[in-house]
């Protein structure tokens, strides 16, 4: 069949000759198995930079899918990781924060109980038990780390991208550590970040704040915590994990999952509310991650690609397939 449409990946300049094999592109590895195995023609382009912004795409009759990218309108979809791995966004709105789950809500009757226990202890098979997380982790068991801490995770400039948190880094560790309650106070740097974290620790630090540093193990903190804090990090996700509850300072796809502080000042009654609720974190895993995301080893992948490509406009008969 001739005239069919061609599936253009949009990749970071540093990656678009090189992206097939890579993990961290795993996605568009297995989309061009997809179109291979159905003749469909898929080109890797050079993303430029602007289709990171918010912004309506040409239409031009072919798709399009733009890693970390935030285009909108017929043909275009965006992808990223999905805070854990194995698990992407193909979404028509953005990634992450600005995915079109951020509308949704959890209701904890619309899930299986039993299905969701049961991705609750495959998930934990996957990463809690051998300690994995998206980024490397000391192997060493961590000690000494004190129990009920407040766990607060520190991210890199782009959690902070287009107003998602206003609140700086310095002032949310001080906030953190002087609204704990009396708990300690944990503090881990990102490991892309190092410098950017120390210059906000040590000005939290000239202002009084008290705080434990630590590099251990993300699930070795996870296990010791009594709550994650962050941004919006993968970390609150690793939480449900462990069945640690999430308070966020900036903007999420997952609202109605965590609870939202939005400054310093409300921080303790966030930390209050976000422990004292029953949190039916097997329910909100699954809900998450089976109605919002792309598992790339479901034996599902293919069917929720094409509805991916349907909701931009391109649905089986269009692609020919």
């Amino acid at each position: 069949m001739t005239g069919r449409p061609e599936v253009h990946f949009h990749i970071n300049p540093r990656e678009a000759g090189s992206w097939r094999g890579r993990e961290r592109l795993a996605i568009y590895t297995r989309l061009a198995e997809l179109c291979e195995a159905h003749g469909l023609v898929h080109r890797a382009f050079a993303r430029p930079a602007d289709e990171m912004k918010p912004q309506e795409g040409v239409a031009d009759g072919n798709l399009h899918i733009v890693e970390n990218g935030r285009m909108r309108g017929e043909g275009w979809l965006n992808t990223a990781l999905a805070y854990i791995k194995g698990f992407w966004h193909l979404d028509p709105r953005g990634i992450q924060a600005e995915s079109c789950a951020r509308e949704a809500v959890f209701a904890r009757e619309d899930m299986d109980k039993a299905a969701a226990l049961a991705f609750m202890r495959q998930m934990r098979r996957r990463f809690v038990a051998p300690r994995l997380s998206r980024f490397n982790q000391p192997r060493t068991l961590a000690t000494g780390l004190p129990d009920g801490a407040v766990a607060l995770f520190l991210q890199g400039r782009s959690a902070y991208h287009a107003g998602r948190c206003r609140l700086p880094m310095g002032q949310m560790i001080l906030a953190v550590a002087q609204g704990a309650g009396g708990r300690p106070v944990i503090v881990k740097p990102h490991p892309q970040a190092l410098e950017l974290g120390a210059e906000a620790m040590a000005a939290a630090l000239a202002a009084g704040a008290r705080f434990e540093v630590t590099d251990a193990n993300v699930h070795d903190v996870l296990a010791a915590a009594s709550v994650t804090v962050s941004v919006n990090s993968a970390v609150a996700m690793e939480g449900f994990l462990h069945r640690k509850p999430a308070i966020l300072f900036g903007e999420s796809d997952f609202p109605s999952l965590v609870t939202r502080a939005q400054g310093a000042d409300d921080f303790p009654q966030a930390l209050e509310a976000a422990l004292s609720a029953r949190w039916p974190y097997a329910r909100m895993l699954h809900w998450y991650f089976s109605h919002h995301t792309l598992e790339l080893a479901a034996p599902g992948f293919e069917a929720q690609v094409f509805a991916a490509f349907d909701r931009v406009g391109f649905p089986r008969d269009r692609l020919g397939v």
